[in-house]
């Protein structure tokens, strides 16, 4: 009964730590550049743009340099990145998910080290991955030199 309790403590810290994040200003400035980029025509043409331009440049990897089309797809795809990446909406968003991936990797790496400070939290980030050489869970038995 008492680790049945226990669990349902847990449960409730864990809801209202997820409320924290999604009320913090991290999330909010995340929502109001999700809202803009979704109403912005502009961003929005760009990244249907890269999302052909993604399939044919796909296709046309398959074959590699062989490809009758390779250089000039290549480039075009190399032109159409650039346009999104430089794309003042669209560059704002990726700023503001990033910062709160970064507050979800930075919660995920107190909660594991407060568990144990050999606790393998799978970040993304190698700024954030602790412990062996392996970077985290990779299956191998050991044989990347951690203990696993």
């Amino acid at each position: 009964m008492l680790t049945t309790m226990r669990t349902i403590e847990l449960l409730d810290e864990s809801d209202e730590l997820a409320n924290m994040v999604l009320h913090s200003d991290v999330a909010e400035h995340y929502r109001e550049c999700l809202n803009r980029l979704n109403k912005d025509t502009e961003a929005q043409k760009l990244i249907a743009e890269f999302g052909k331009m993604k399939e044919q440049y796909e296709d046309v990897q398959r074959f590699g340099k062989y490809h009758p089309d390779y250089k000039s797809i290549t480039k075009q795809m190399r032109d159409i990145k650039r346009s999104v990446d430089l794309q003042h909406t669209i560059a704002a968003f990726k700023k503001a998910e990033n910062e709160l991936q970064k507050l979800l990797d930075e919660i995920s790496v107190i909660i594991g080290q407060s568990v144990s400070e050999h606790i393998k939290v799978p970040t993304g980030n190698p700024f954030f991955d602790t412990g062996s050489s392996c970077g985290g869970g990779c299956g191998a038995g050991g044989s990347c030199g951690c203990s696993a």
